[in-house]
């Protein structure tokens, strides 16, 4: 739902996504509203002016003047950046989560800017990712590469060594991706279950820190029983929990080329390309697309860019 106009009257204009039409269109009386959220998508907090010289009523002039986006139903397109409700009044830094490219050896693409892996056993053995390097072998029934995600107090106001509050601490993630392109799994090579699956094809894996083995706890520096490499992080201050996942390519990646030439595009020129033209391909086919990462506690969200990549001949 949208606020149409915020100059006079409020005109509330409230759609449901295509899940809820089709939930609502049952008539069996299982359409019923449990939960929802508030976004502020549209609002840049840049914008407000300490320094206007008409008075404080229009330091945040700028803000409430901002036109808001109508209301459409594409669940994928809208609430990126959700409200969230804090009670304490305490808090002078909020949690987040950040990318860990150093602790595991396995950064993004430093060309590219993002997140390689390759669709299937061909394309990782002419790259060669079976050695460390910055390649996501998401063909490998053991993939040993992954995506790191480090959540806690980024200041350096306050020691690492300090403990996270229990209420700062992410136990429960959520993990977004086409259903279509692959599955996320640990970095061991098991597949976790689909906990959601849309009309846009994208899946949710509701990943808990109770029986899970995707999840683990102390990230202290120096940690007191931690996992090795945990003093490394983005995180400079206390931290939560870290996330580690891998992904796996869904059969239609790995046996044919159809999604590549319906979604992505070709590449002859980029260092990749070259390396597995001289392996006798023709060069690289790839889809550019992103994991998202929500925050179960704290709502805190963020992207991780994926180019999923196939050698053809």
């Amino acid at each position: 739902m949208a606020f149409l106009d915020n100059s006079g009257d409020i005109i509330l204009d409230a759609v449901l996504t295509d899940t809820g039409r089709m939930r609502l269109a049952r008539g069996d009386g299982s359409f019923r509203i449990a939960k929802f959220a508030l976004g502020d998508d549209e609002i840049n907090y840049g914008l407000y002016d300490k320094t206007n010289t008409n008075g404080s009523a229009y330091y945040d002039l700028d803000i409430l003047q901002t036109p808001v986006l109508e209301a459409f139903t594409n669940n994928t397109s809208f609430l990126k950046s959700k409200l969230v409700t804090i009670p304490r009044t305490n808090l002078l830094y909020l949690p987040v989560m950040e990318i860990n490219e150093e602790a595991t050896g396995y950064p993004r693409n430093p060309s590219l800017n993002t997140w390689v892996a390759t669709a299937d056993s061909a394309t990782a053995l002419s790259l060669n990712t079976g050695v460390p390097g910055p390649y996501i072998d998401a063909a490998a029934a053991d993939p040993l590469t992954g995506i790191t995600i480090d959540q806690g107090l980024d200041t350096v106001e306050i020691p690492a060594t300090f403990a996270l509050d229990p209420d700062l601490i992410e136990n429960q993630y959520i993990i977004e991706i086409d259903n279509r392109l692959g599955q996320i799994t640990s970095v061991q090579g098991s597949v976790q279950a689909v906990s959601f699956l849309d009309d846009d094809n994208i899946a949710s894996y509701y990943i808990s820190q109770v029986g899970g083995d995707l999840i683990s706890t102390d990230l202290r520096s120096p940690p007191p029983a931690g996992p090795a490499g945990a003093t490394i992080s983005p995180i400079s201050g206390p931290r939560g929990t870290r996330l580690k996942f891998s992904i796996k390519s869904s059969v239609e990646l790995q046996s044919s080329e159809f999604l590549f030439n319906k979604l992505g595009t070709t590449d002859t020129t980029s260092a990749l390309a070259g390396i597995v033209t001289a392996n006798n391909y023709l060069g690289l086919k790839y889809i550019d697309t992103i994991v998202r990462i929500t925050g179960g506690q704290t709502g805190y969200r963020i992207d991780v860019p994926l180019r999923l990549i196939k050698a053809y001949k």
